[in-house]
């Protein structure tokens, strides 16, 4: 399996101190790794990372076999897409003219999108399902519509691996469905996707492998069942928690059962 993604003894510090440190684990094409952990893990900070937002106090990332401390932040955006969590969009733009911003780093300094980029962007909506939204307003749009034509922009840049920073966070039950039923199939189409989320049962629904950060360390990383279970949950996140098989819906659910305290 070719590798995408390669962490190795990743650390970040604030000022006041480390956010993680040693972290590390790879993925191949078209996975989808799910990152757990509590507020405060530190999930954000490492997906910065990858993205070449922020600088590792030490350790490297690797995409496609490159160490991003070599290459130009225009480099890594023509190989990463990076979408944050979901923010208030203060000027009105057309959703068209927003999407086809992600064809930024493949333009020359002053260079205006010509018609292959407005296709590109054009298609990415349709990746997504939301081309029916291209003359809309971003103001305009409801929350759920609002994050997939984020998705939509970063898949606009072409990128070999896309970091999603809590997708679904301030969604409504069925966006959230519809956010994760995007990402699986843009996995299905051979996307590599890194997933932040507080729902660890995101990982059964759409996720081939998983990663467990808290405390500042990676604790766990491998295949969804291996990180998912009752003993490194209640671990990660300091309550008692419960992973069943449901057997009519055939797959594995988690969930909190309380704090154990009286």
């Amino acid at each position: 399996m070719d590798l995408i993604l390669e962490v190795d003894s990743l650390a970040y510090s604030y000022g006041n101190g480390p956010v993680f440190e040693n972290v590390s684990f790879s993925m191949g094409n078209g996975e989808v790794m799910c990152v757990l952990g509590p507020n405060g893990a530190g999930k954000s900070t490492l997906i910065k990372c990858i993205a070449g937002i922020f600088k590792p106090a030490a350790g490297s990332v690797r995409i496609m076999g490159e160490d991003t401390r070599y290459l130009a932040s225009g480099t890594i955006a023509k190989k990463v897409g990076y979408v944050p969590q979901q923010n208030e969009t203060v000027f009105p733009f057309n959703v068209l003219d927003f999407v086809v911003m992600g064809r930024t780093p493949h333009l020359s300094l002053f260079a205006s999108p010509g018609e292959e980029d407005m296709k590109i962007a054009r298609r990415s909506l349709e990746k997504v399902g939301v081309e029916d939204l291209s003359d809309r307003t971003l103001n305009s749009l409801s929350g759920g519509q609002r994050q997939m034509v984020l998705i939509a922009r970063a898949l606009a840049q072409e990128p070999a691996l896309l970091l999603l920073d809590e997708p679904t966070s301030h969604l409504d039950f069925g966006n959230q469905v519809l956010v994760l039923e995007t990402v699986q199939k843009l996995a299905a189409s051979g996307m590599s996707i890194v997933m932040n989320t507080h729902a660890p049962d995101h990982a059964f629904l759409i996720g081939t492998s998983a990663v467990a950060l808290t405390g500042g360390r990676l604790i766990a990383s491998g295949t969804v069942t291996s990180v998912v279970n009752s003993q490194m949950m209640s671990s990660v996140y300091g309550v008692n928690v419960a992973v069943r098989d449901i057997a009519d819906i055939d797959r594995k659910v988690c969930f909190p059962c309380g704090s154990g305290k009286n």
